[in-house]
């Protein structure tokens, strides 16, 4: 296994890939959210079952940028 961070990688497409995962795994919780579906993930090769809330995603995509009081 190459121990390099996928961002050194040489190929571009590598590079970016993490990018593209986390915004499919952004749209994947928008769509589980509008269909009431649960995402299914696999930790330690066990399947757990997560009911998205709606106040989840859209902080996700919303949240502001930290306030820092003078």
């Amino acid at each position: 296994m190459n121990p390099k961070p996928i961002e050194q990688a040489r190929d571009a497409d590598l590079r970016l890939s993490f990018v593209a995962l986390q915004r499919a795994a952004q749209r994947a919780r928008e769509i589980a959210e509008q269909t009431g579906t649960a995402i299914v993930t696999s930790r330690d090769g066990i399947l757990e079952y997560c009911q998205p809330q709606k106040e989840t995603a859209s902080m996700l995509k919303q949240t502001p940028a930290p306030y820092n009081e003078k």
